[in-house]
């Protein structure tokens, strides 16, 4: 066993085994597939309508992604990793993240670029101008999730989707025409924090910031000795 620098923030899966001293082990124990996965977007807003039938929306609180997790039944070998490390997270007290297996890689399997914002991104906007492109090595897709990693701002943890791509052949007349190294990309929800220029767009391994939406943590043990668990998570930021 060697020292190791920090323990491991993301719940255990298959791709994110932990070894019994918390830390990240590919030879640990691995968390079970998740059997199913419900992912819900939620932004709540206030609505007022006038007896002219005219409708006034905006909204009122941050986007936030909802996450149910649950798991086919387990042994007790696959179940203690995940309790344990639910169980040191200490009900809502304490975040950490999850990845999602189908957030895990772009729509387009042929993807492999370093992809970076070419100007600086400023809070509240919807999109934001990508540099990095070329011929071949695949495109990022509308569906796909993103992080951003800047090295300005560590706190940005916020998960976005992306819901439009603007190439310099296909884009909006009278807004901006990307070039041929370029891309527009719109996202949901807006940027939550400011983007420097040159940062980099994280679209593997999409990690979704995260507490669990009740203290209260239960299992249920059968006859079978099998454990059955479910998990539900919310986003939360910095």
């Amino acid at each position: 066993m060697a020292a190791f620098s920090d323990f491991l923030n993301i719940l255990p899966d298959p791709s994110n085994k932990i070894g019994d001293a918390g830390q990240a082990d590919s030879s640990g124990s691995a968390g079970p597939g998740f059997a199913s996965v419900k992912f819900t977007s939620e932004q709540p807003s206030s609505i007022s309508r006038t007896n002219s039938g005219r409708v006034i929306s905006r909204a009122i609180v941050g986007q936030r992604w909802k996450i149910q997790i649950s798991y086919n039944p387990m042994t007790r070998e696959q179940f203690e990793p995940i309790y344990a490390f639910l169980q040191e997270k200490r009900g809502k007290l304490q975040p950490f993240f999850v990845i999602l297996p189908q957030y895990s890689t772009s729509r387009d399997s042929t993807l492999n670029r370093t992809i970076t914002t070419n100007t600086a991104v400023s809070v509240g906007a919807n999109h934001f101008v990508a540099a990095g492109f070329g011929s071949g090595n695949g495109e990022l897709k509308i569906g796909d999730m993103i992080n951003f990693n800047d090295s300005n701002n560590s706190t940005h943890k916020k998960a976005y989707q992306i819901t439009r791509v603007l190439t310099n052949s296909d884009y909006l007349t009278g807004g901006t025409q990307p070039s041929s190294s370029q891309r527009l990309y719109y996202v949901s929800p807006h940027i939550e924090k400011a983007v420097a220029s040159g940062q980099g767009v994280v679209y593997t391994n999409t990690k979704f910031r995260v507490i669990q939406t009740s203290d209260v943590r239960e299992y249920d043990l059968g006859t079978n000795n099998l454990y059955q668990f479910s998990l539900s998570l919310e986003e939360a930021q910095v």
